[in-house]
């Protein structure tokens, strides 16, 4: 069946350009429809003609008058096509399709069931359609379908569309926030020759000129800290960062991710400074300070509480981190039937043990503070507890939603938590850190004491309730069977 459509849509293609190109280089627009539609009554007093390009919804044919729905980004309006005013009737009732790009020349008017329209003069197609639209002659209501086909999904799908113009002004809040505090937009390198940052097993690609291969990067983190070395006190970036882990209704391969430092601050500024974030964030997105998650309502403007890592971890885990060695903690993992491998240290036994006992608890926003040294890397230890680190996450809907700390700034403390991290990666981890000498070598020439924080595209998931890969506009998918 498509394909006969396709073949007679073709068949229509070859007519039309006998007489002229329906991919023209030029095209006539006085105004969007949108312009249009908000002033009405004054385009229709003018009695001008006036032209107006859009997209083919609907088709009419009555014989002598045709009505067609024409559709830009801005909204809808119907063209009247009638024998006795249009030029090229003929022409225009044997080739014009839904689907197809059109410019309308003509007067408007309202018609009297209240229609606002424009009575066509003259009509010609910009960009010829030889695939029907989904909606027209099958579906697109397969998940798998929407996705691997974003274009159409959009097309057809108004709900679709507003999701895509609301992540834009997500991250357009997020962007200005940033630029309104002093902040200064950066774009570090998207191929390293050592991945940092994160744990995280990373993507390898070759570089031809150089004959070497380097990493893309799963993290933001190094090459912004490098720049507080370099003179700059507050930096930040909205980038693409990849990471080659597993995929589920978290995690993708490859997504946004947005990272801030300041210089002179600590953990506690910069928790105030991203609560502000978020409720601003919301606020510009949604237009309410509240959203669904599932059957809960999350309750973004309520003052965020503060909950200490190592007490939720022993009233939900059963397990004193202050005392806890690793044959305790290998015999809960074991216990909760968790995925062990041979490889893991205590700090990846710890994460393993809290995502399955203590995330699932956290519903509405808050803080998570204080987390084991051991799991934290790049941060500042606490001078209260030696076993904590001065360290915060945004948690809710069961999820980690952002990440931040008062950051690492002692060269010699940070090469050895590197070869701790690079003992694990020798026995087996893949996600542990690699060891930048570069950075090292950055902290030595002096990084100002300062706080970093980190937040991605999940947080947008969470917030309109949806799976991330159904956030994106083309997520990477599995071939077709």
């Amino acid at each position: 069946m498509l394909d006969e459509l396709i073949k007679e849509r073709r068949r229509k293609l070859r007519r039309y350009t006998s007489i002229r190109s329906p991919y023209p280089a030029k095209i006539h627009r006085d105004l969007t429809i949108g312009e249009l539609i908000e002033n009405f009554s004054k385009f229709e007093k003018s009695k001008k003609s006036i032209s107006i390009v859009g997209r083919v919804f609907a088709w009419r044919d009555q014989g002598k008058i045709i009505f067609t729905d024409v559709r830009d980004a801005g909204g809808k309006v119907q063209f009247v096509i009638d024998d006795e005013q249009t030029q090229e009737f003929s022409l225009v009732k044997d080739t014009f399709d839904i689907g197809d790009w059109v410019e309308g020349t003509g007067k408007v008017f309202s018609t009297k069931r209240g229609e606002k329209s424009v009575l066509i003069e003259q009509i010609r197609i910009i960009g010829k359609s030889l695939r029907p639209p989904p909606a027209t002659w099958y579906g697109l209501e397969d998940l798998e379908s929407r996705l691997r086909n974003r274009y159409l999904d959009t097309l057809i799908h108004p709900e679709a569309r507003d999701l895509f113009m609301k992540k834009a002004v997500f991250w357009e809040t997020v962007r200005n926030y940033h630029k309104a505090d002093g902040f200064l937009e950066m774009e570090m390198p998207v191929l390293e020759a050592v991945p940092g940052g994160a744990d995280a097993e990373p993507f390898v690609t070759h570089h031809n000129a150089l004959d070497r291969d380097f990493y893309l990067r799963i993290s933001l983190e190094l090459p912004l800290k490098k720049m507080l070395v370099g003179g700059f006190e507050k930096v930040f970036e909205i980038g693409r960062i990849f990471r080659n882990e597993g995929i589920d209704r978290e995690h993708l391969q490859d997504y946004t991710q947005m990272e801030c430092y300041a210089a002179f601050w600590g953990y506690e500024e910069m928790m105030e400074f991203v609560e502000r974030l978020y409720k601003k964030v919301v606020e510009q997105t949604f237009g309410v300070l509240d959203t669904k998650f599932s059957e809960h309502t999350l309750h973004w403007g309520k003052q965020w509480p503060k909950i200490d890592y190592f007490e939720i971890f022993k009233q939900e885990a059963g397990i004193n981190l202050d005392t806890a060695d690793q044959g305790e903690l290998m015999k809960a993992a074991k216990k909760l039937n968790l995925e062990i491998e041979t490889f893991m240290g205590k700090g990846r036994l710890i994460d393993l043990i809290y995502k399955k006992t203590v995330r699932p608890k956290f519903i509405q926003p808050a803080f998570l503070v204080g987390h084991p040294i051991e799991i934290s890397p790049l941060a500042k230890i606490d001078p209260s507890n030696p076993k904590k680190v001065l360290r915060f996450q945004v948690v809710g809907a069961q999820s980690e939603l952002g990440n931040g700390w008062s950051e690492l700034n002692d060269p010699s403390d940070q090469m050895n938590r590197f070869e701790e991290q690079m003992a694990l990666r020798e026995k087996g981890d893949k996600e542990a850190q690699h060891l930048d000498q570069s950075f090292i070598d950055a902290l030595e020439y002096g990084m100002p004491p300062a706080a970093g924080f980190g937040m991605s595209e999940r947080l947008f998931a969470v917030l309109v309730d949806k799976p991330i890969r159904e956030t994106v506009f083309f997520p990477l998918m599995k071939e077709k069977s």
